[in-house]
Parts: C-alpha cells; sequence; structure tokens
C-alpha cells in the first residue's frame, strides 16, 4: 500500500526549515538610535490643561444623546433640561496623564424621568486629535454597556 502523507510530511519540514534559515539569513539585530535621530519630530503631546468648564459640553450630549437614540435605538428620548451641573474631579491622576475634567448632573428626558449624566471633558480628546472630546453616559440608559455598571467607568 502507497504511503500518501510521507510527501506531506517533508513538504511541511521542508517549508518550516526553510523559513527557519531565511529568517536567520536576512534578519538584522536592532540597533540604538543615533544621537540625531533622537526625539527627531517626535516632541510628544503638550498639554496646557485648558479644559472647559462644565457647561460647555452640554450642548454636544444633547445632540449626541438625541442622534444616538435615534440612530441606534430607534428611540424618540431626548434630554431637555439640565439641573445640578457641577465638577467632581479635575485631572485626577497623575500630571503627566490627558487632562479631563470631570462632571456630573441631572437631566431631564422628555419621557418625564429624571437621571443622572457622568461627563468627562478631553483636552485634544476631538475627532483626530482636535478640539476638546467628551464622553458622556446616561445612567440608566448605557444600552451598549460601555459605561456599566450604572456609569462607573465615565466617572474619574
Amino acid at each position: 500500500m502507497r504511503d500518501h502523507f510521507t510527501p506531506l510530511n517533508r513538504l511541511g519540514l521542508s517549508a518550516a526549515l526553510g523559513v527557519l534559515l531565511g529568517l536567520l539569513a536576512f534578519g538584522q539585530p536592532a540597533q540604538a538610535a543615533e544621537p540625531w535621530e533622537l526625539n527627531f519630530w517626535l516632541s510628544g503631546p503638550r498639554y496646557d490643561g485648558r479644559v472647559a468648564e462644565c457647561q460647555r459640553a452640554l450642548g454636544t450630549i444633547t445632540y449626541q444623546f438625541q442622534e444616538k437614540e435615534s440612530t441606534f435605538w430607534n428611540s424618540s428620548l431626548q434630554i431637555t433640561g439640565y439641573a445640578q451641573v457641577h465638577e467632581t474631579a479635575f485631572r485626577p491622576w497623575q500630571s503627566d496623564n490627558i487632562p479631563r475634567r470631570y462632571c456630573s448632573a441631572n437631566v431631564m428626558l422628555n419621557d418625564g424621568k429624571l437621571r443622572t449624566v457622568h461627563y468627562s471633558i478631553i483636552e485634544d480628546g476631538g475627532f483626530a486629535g482636535f478640539g476638546q472630546g467628551v464622553e458622556w453616559c446616561v445612567t440608566g440608559l448605557d444600552r451598549n454597556w460601555a459605561y456599566n455598571p450604572a456609569c462607573k467607568s465615565a466617572r474619574p
């Protein structure tokens, strides 16, 4: 009886051996950067700590909430008002982290329910790093569980 697996074993062994020899023949050891290459256009981010006040993000939250609810959840929920807007933390971690201002507020929705929104305003956190970004979570309406439980991940 003829053995059909012998040519496959030889092919697999020779392919693996070829790859190994290729890596050894063409691979070069890593070298450290030359002095003129260090920090060449790699100055890193320069954060000033200028983050907008809590009230400045409310319009963005209102618009994004309505867009998310109507587009993804087929819901007509909208934010109709804010109360007790207050800062909960500013740069709560080390000073070399991205500056953030954490805020919370009570929101009234058009269904008549009062809920809490937790949000952060992030320096250079906008689209492609331009402008300030806003991340937010309305307690009880985190339908995709991005900040669960109870929007805990949206707080400091």
